[in-house]
């Protein structure tokens, strides 16, 4: 069992206690192993194009040259360390083993005595450059260190080395003293701030409560910025804000940080607004995938009376309702941050309609960030490509090998390397199902009952799930029935279906016997989806979904020279569900449209 979060309703599984088995999530997680992890260690390793192994070589002394890259790079070589441990951890790789580990002692032969670590800053300093630890707030060296510490906690719980976490703990203990009594110069270093989800982590890893309050400390300092913004989500203290804005990236990780220490402190001041602020992302600032995000830049509090807050936002939430097409930004990186958000409100209230969030986002908006093959990425996603198209953008409107900002990729992977993760939670009296997949769980309720089970289902293809008890004892099993699931069944041992309400967990209880099944059918009929009215750019646009997959209409599913915005959808001559063809195990829709030749402008 892991460390408890003392004010959550349900507990997550340990890493390695659920497995994927069979079909799409098991497909998902051996291509991350065979392919996602060893490609981008390689370009990790030996890529000068955008240097991340060798800005710690250089770093500490082993070659000279020069600090290449982001500042943030650090952390994004951290996330592809913490998905390696996360692969290691199931897979007991010894050749990735020893990979890692040469690697950590690279680490902790770049980190100061003290505990400092930062290439770029010690690069600096390396070739008597007068620059200073902590001296601008861009420079994301707690970020970095925030993601450091993830890695080592990660790596401990797959191999039970301390190499890394000792690393970690050292860079836990510099921050601690070095943010002993921030000032309000200190406080504008909580950029991007997925260091409150790391100490909180370190602290249930250690049980040392000082991780704890050093999180605290560091969420705390945010609200002694003077004259703050929007973009950074701290021009109003965070207990105060009801709504999302700003940076997609930095106020989900905000968010999701400030949820972990709710957990364990049960600060209600924290919870109150973290409710309200995802209401409304979900009701006005969600797209259809589960991206958020909508603008590449932006003004913040757009329209606002006083005008002197205004300021700069980019990669950044809008207005109400303010979500475009074409040009939506949509970070996979905050794509990710509301997932793992929306996980811990799940574990915090046990209410569905943060899982089922989880689930949609993962498919819609995570895995879209990733090309099949394992090995090209989306930083942003937009939901229209036209030719021509209204006007140039940033990012390039296809996955790329390679990219100048890295933030992503190796964040879906950490993602995808930890999805087990997902599929279920503990409460006192049972199991949860949060994500379904072919799968097999192995773990200890909260007071100690081991529950063993496994899942069988060609989800999210076909909606029948089939659960085996194998552990004898009486609990109980909780099925999400998602909010799109009507008339979903359910039975046990094989007695007639009941129905189970959508929108909710159904739960069985019963004393088990090894052996004992539960039959979960979600009917799985395509459907039409329409936006909120108030988003003018969707007016007469419907979206169509079956299960938990957002359908996607590409040219090459049109007769030749059609083009996407000629087609209008006949929405009375429904919809009809087949297999494709040349995509095997794939379900596609057919429907009716009308094409209407719209000339050019």
């Amino acid at each position: 069992m892991q460390a408890q979060r003392r004010f959550s309703k349900l507990q997550p599984t340990a890493p390695a206690a659920a497995r994927w088995t069979g079909g799409f999530w098991s497909d998902r997680w051996n291509l991350c192993r065979d392919v996602m992890v060893p490609t981008m260690g390689r370009l990790m390793c030996e890529s000068d194009r955008v240097r991340f192994v060798g800005n710690f070589e250089v770093a500490c002394g082993l070659v000279e040259g020069r600090h290449r890259g982001p500042k943030w790079n650090d952390g994004d070589f951290y996330k592809w360390l913490e998905a390696a441990a996360g692969i290691l951890g199931d897979s007991h790789d010894p050749e990735l083993d020893r990979q890692l580990d040469a690697l950590i002692e690279l680490i902790g032969k770049t980190q100061d005595a003290d505990g400092y670590i930062h290439t770029d800053v010690q690069i600096a300093q390396r070739a008597g450059q007068p620059i200073a630890r902590f001296g601008n707030p861009m420079d994301f060296e707690m970020y970095n260190m925030g993601h450091l510490i993830s890695a080592g906690i990660a790596h401990h719980r797959a191999t039970g080395k301390q190499s890394l976490l000792g690393v970690a703990i050292k860079a836990a203990d510099f921050l601690d003293r070095e943010f002993a009594d921030p000032n309000p110069e200190q406080a504008r270093h909580g950029i991007c701030p997925w260091h409150l989800v790391a100490l909180t982590d370190l602290h249930r890893v250690t049980g040392q409560r000082r991780y704890l309050d050093l999180a605290v400390r560091l969420l705390n300092m945010r609200d002694l910025v003077a004259r703050g913004d929007d973009d950074n989500q701290d021009r109003i203290p965070l207990r105060k804000q009801t709504t999302a804005h700003g940076h997609a990236v930095r106020a989900t990780y905000l968010y999701t940080g400030a949820a972990d220490i709710y957990s364990e402190t049960g600060d209600q001041s924290l919870l109150t607004p973290l409710q309200t602020i995802w209401d409304d992302l979900t009701q006005r600032k969600l797209y259809i995938t589960g991206g958020c995000g909508a603008l590449f830049d932006g003004a913040s509090p757009d329209g606002a009376i006083d005008q002197t807050q205004i300021t700069r936002v980019h990669q950044a939430f809008g207005r109400n309702y303010q979500l475009p097409n074409s040009t939506a930004h949509n970070e996979t990186c905050a794509a990710i941050g509301n997932m793992l958000w929306s996980w811990r409100m799940f574990l915090i209230t046990g209410e569905p309609k943060y899982a089922d969030l989880v689930e949609w986002t993962l498919y819609n908006s995570v895995l879209a960030g990733i090309s099949l093959d394992g090995t090209a990425f989306f930083y942003t996603n937009t939901l229209r490509n036209l030719e021509p198209m209204p006007q140039e953008l940033r990012w390039p409107r296809h996955r790329q090998r390679h990219m100048g900002c890295w933030c992503c990729p190796p964040n879906v992977l950490r993602v995808i390397a930890r999805s087990g993760e997902f599929a279920y939670a503990l409460g006192e009296t049972g199991v949860y199902v949060g994500v379904y997949g072919s799968s097999t769980l192995d773990t200890e309720l909260p007071g100690g009952r081991r529950v063993r089970l496994s899942q069988e289902t060609d989800y999210p293809w076909d909606g029948r799930v089939r659960i085996t008890i194998q552990s004898p004892g009486e609990f109980s099993i909780f099925l999400r029935i998602p909010e799109w699931a009507s008339d979903a069944t359910v039975r046990s041992n094989r007695q007639a279906p009941v129905p189970a309400q959508r929108g909710n967990f159904h739960e069985i209880r019963e004393n088990w016997q090894a052996g004992d099944m539960i039959e979960l059918n979600l009917p799985m009929p395509p459907r039409f989806i329409q936006a909120n009215p108030y988003v003018e750019e969707l007016t007469g646009q419907v979206a169509i979904a079956r299960g938990p997959i957002v359908y996607c209409l590409e040219t090459a599913d049109l007769p030749a020279g059609t083009r996407i915005h000629e087609i209008s959808i006949n929405a009375s001559a429904g919809l009809t569900p087949s297999a494709a063809p040349s995509l095997p195990g794939i379900t596609q829709i057919a429907a009716r449209g009308v094409r209407s030749d719209c000339g050019d402008w």
